[in-house]
């Protein structure tokens, strides 16, 4: 029995092969531009043709042992026909046809791990240009879809002081009431201390102004009569501190009621304006006149007995 080969190449077998491609309308190549297609039915017809192309090329481009050269001519090609694909589909929507841009979903665009990404223009070539397969491990497209890392940027001064209100400076403290309930033990501890070394000085003061008059200070020892002294001590020199306060004052007042005297004579306001002009007049003699007609002029008035 004659194999598959010998039977192909038999007289009959190519003879019907022959009838059956004469038979055959000659086939027809796409249209260059899309506009020069007026059918509907053949835009659709050469768009599921690009759509077959496209799924062709992108199985293919799945190979790494194609080699950098062919795997980077692949996916050329296929963004070539994605850019056809879209021409073809908005020259359906001129003819009246379906609008396949916004019922079909477009392919995202993954990294390695088959995370989505917004590669919107990675290598210059035009918008929208898309890596496939292999092509995504090639030598400078692994590092476009590698997130760069976050740097944070330092903060200027006006940016700082921009977020300073009056909570950063203690002024919301109260507000919340977590401060006044842990402050009131001390607050009362505090105001106690102080109400009662109030009592103690005002009973000591009295104590001692008692010994005062009855002449028992000196006599008195021990600690509370140290502690008379000192508060009596206390006592005069407020008083003095007082009394020189008043007396200052007094001086003060007296000061700014006396006349201001001169005891050298002031000249007024018209020899003041004589003194002005004469000095002017000496800057311009000197400015405009030689010093032999300034001696001549300083001889005249001696001889004339002009002091002015």
């Amino acid at each position: 029995m004659a194999r598959n080969e010998e039977k192909a190449q038999s007289m009959l077998n190519r003879f019907i092969t022959m009838k059956q491609e004469e038979k055959r309308k000659p086939r027809e190549r796409r249209p260059y531009l899309a506009s020069e297609c007026r059918d509907l039915a053949d835009a659709e017809r050469w768009r599921s043709e690009i759509l077959r192309e496209i799924g062709a090329k992108v199985a293919e481009i799945q190979n790494e042992g194609l080699g950098e050269h062919r795997l980077r001519d692949l996916n050329d090609e296929i963004n070539k026909l994605l850019r056809e694909r879209g021409h073809w589909e908005r020259r359906i929507v001129e003819l009246g046809g379906r609008d396949y841009s916004r019922s079909s979903n477009a392919p995202l665009m993954t990294d390695l791990d088959g995370n989505i990404v917004a590669v919107p223009n990675p290598s210059g070539r035009g918008p929208g240009y898309r890596y496939f397969g292999a092509a995504r491990k090639l030598p400078g497209v692994r590092e476009l879809f590698d997130k760069p890392p976050e740097t944070r940027k330092r903060r200027t001064r006006y940016e700082i002081h921009k977020r300073i209100n009056a909570g950063y400076y203690g002024y919301y403290d109260d507000e919340d009431g977590v401060l006044e309930r842990l402050e009131a033990p001390a607050e009362k501890r505090m105001r106690e201390e102080v109400v009662t070394e109030w009592h103690r000085v005002e009973r000591v003061r009295r104590e001692a102004m008692k010994g005062v008059v009855s002449g028992e200070v000196a006599a008195a020892g021990g600690r509370s009569g140290d502690a008379a002294r000192e508060v009596l001590f206390e006592g005069v020199e407020e008083e003095v501190d007082e009394e020189r306060k008043r007396e200052e004052e007094k001086w003060e007042r007296e000061d700014a009621g006396r006349e201001f005297v001169a005891h050298v004579p002031l000249p007024d306001e018209k020899e003041i304006e004589r003194m002005v002009l004469e000095r002017k007049k000496k800057e311009l003699l000197s400015k405009y006149a030689s010093d032999t007609l300034l001696v001549e002029q300083e001889e005249a008035k001696e001889m004339l007995n002009v002091r002015r």
